[in-house]
């Protein structure tokens, strides 16, 4: 089967204009644009990456459903915030590891957004006891952690994210070799791509090529967290 590109310019130029009008009057009279320039493709994208991702780890879950799958809603969740824009002016996708539901578990992240288009994965502002077990994991598997972490293309992937503490944690040797590891407030991994990969036949290679990548941090992750991959 030939490649083809999912998505087009007109994603982008969607998100642009409703960054620029982020009201309900202008989003329902351009309803009909999001639904094709946006939802509809994104939603094909999941679906035809569940495939290569299943080859990946049998774990990764990526869910077609227009409402409940992997799609995040183009509506914020305004309850608490000060900002009251109504909708997200990026597209998410979240290709989350099965057992998700019932524990913190690494899976897969894609957002789409003018200017800042990006994969990631890992765990992302986990709470103290899950930032422990992958403290304890790094302990216990030094050399594998630097291994996966340190080396290979993989390496610039991880090297600049998430914010880090101050001093080590608290239990945890402020002299390691790997405290600046243990620092961390999350383990995660980030690619960035330009609007033309984004609209290219072979974005969809490229991301599932950057979660292969990925995957040996991935089932590291798993296994400290005490999850299958």
């Amino acid at each position: 089967m030939p490649k083809r590109a999912h998505f087009t310019a007109a994603l982008f130029e969607f998100l642009s204009q409703l960054k620029k009008n982020n009201n309900r009057d202008w989003f329902l009279a351009n309803k009909a644009r999001y639904e094709a320039d946006v939802r509809e493709p994104t939603l094909q994208f999941i679906e035809d990456a569940g495939p290569p991702l299943r080859k990946i780890s049998k774990h990764v879950v990526a869910d077609p459903r227009p409402v409940g799958g992997s799609l995040f809603r183009i509506n914020r969740d305004i309850r608490f915030s000060k900002d009251k824009s109504p909708y997200k002016t990026a597209v998410g996708m979240s290709f989350y590891h099965d057992q998700g539901s019932h524990q913190v578990a690494p899976g897969y992240y894609l957002q789409l957004e003018p200017g800042t288009s990006f994969a990631g994965g890992g765990i992302h502002m986990a709470d103290n006891k899950t930032l422990n077990q992958v403290r304890d994991l790094i302990l216990a598997e030094p050399a594998a952690w630097t291994k996966v972490t340190q080396t290979g293309k993989f390496a610039p992937m991880y090297t600049y994210m998430g914010e880090s503490l101050k001093r080590a944690p608290q239990g945890y040797d402020p002299e390691h070799p790997l405290v600046e590891d243990l620092k961390r407030k999350g383990y995660g991994w980030h690619a960035r791509y330009s609007e033309k990969e984004v609209t290219g036949a072979d974005f969809l290679d490229r991301f599932v090529a950057d979660c292969q990548m990925a995957s040996p941090f991935t089932a590291l992750m798993a296994r400290g967290l005490g999850v299958g991959w």
